[in-house]
């Protein structure tokens, strides 16, 4: 378990930052409601004013909304595909380390399959096949990202199937289910926190560079790697407009690369 005491000065630093992200963009649209999507073309690419604190794109909207519309999208990913990358890749990489045999060849064959292709490839494959779907990315980022997993927690597992208090617990007879609690989670927890950190930094920078490229969200959904696009053409004229996207990402993505410090054992 993740005790904020048990953080080192750099995580703090990275869960302050995360924090500060998502109190930007969950809380800021209730206290101005503003619609992503509506234009003015009467207000285009202007600076921060009253009106507009973080000034307008191209198309006269609101950077302010679309940036905290953005946030929320990319960290919905987040929480989805790292959290079921998590579930499944820990369970089964604690049963093929474990019992081993057929099943351990049979999801060993599996990961070697997936990690044939490389990852973004993978993902543009499913990107391709449902365009403009969130779900689509998510399940692939989700069925790339489950491998690393997998596979750190098959090799620890392995390792720990013949120590010493694993085999004193079970020549006990005190139940799978207490053992993996008790010998198997403390020792995997710390590092599925760290690869859950970077993968959460890696699914921001996935979902950008989809969208850089035209090959995840289509417009009018306010998305990171999207906006960069859509202002790349206007940075002369706008400069601070287009930087707003990319100062998101780089501190979306540092505050997960700091929060994936090694945890302090409890």
């Amino acid at each position: 378990m993740i005790v904020l005491k048990n953080l080192t000065l750099t995580q703090k630093i990275g869960m302050l930052i995360l924090l500060a992200l998502l109190g930007f963009a969950y809380l800021t649209p209730l206290f101005r409601p503003y619609d992503m999507a509506l234009q003015d073309l009467n207000a285009v690419l202007t600076n921060p004013n009253a009106t507009h604190p973080l000034g307008t794109d191209h198309l006269g909207r609101d950077m302010l909304a679309r940036l905290t519309s953005a946030i929320r999208l990319s960290f919905g990913l987040i929480v989805m595909s790292v959290g079921v990358s998590f579930t499944f890749g820990l369970s089964l990489g604690l049963l093929a380390g474990i019992f081993g045999g057929i099943l351990d060849k049979i999801l060993g064959f599996i990961c070697d399959c997936i990690m044939a292709l490389p990852g973004l490839l993978f993902i543009l494959l499913f990107a391709s096949i449902a365009p403009n779907s969130f779900w689509s990315l998510y399940l692939g980022v989700s069925l790339v990202m489950w491998v690393e997993f997998f596979k750190m927690a098959r090799a620890m597992s392995l390792n720990l199937r013949h120590a010493p208090e694993v085999v004193a617990s079970t020549l006990m007879d005190m139940g799978l289910w207490y053992i993996i609690k008790r010998h198997y989670l403390p020792r995997l927890m710390s590092v599925m926190w760290t690869l859950m950190a970077f993968g959460a930094g890696n699914a921001v920078l996935t979902l950008a560079t989809l969208g850089f490229v035209n090959v995840g969200l289509k417009p009018p959904i306010a998305e990171l790697g999207l906006m960069m696009t859509e202002l790349f053409p206007y940075y002369y004229e706008a400069p601070l407009v287009f930087f707003l996207p990319i100062i998101t990402v780089f501190l979306l993505v540092l505050s997960f690369q700091l929060l994936s410090g090694k945890q302090h054992e409890q």
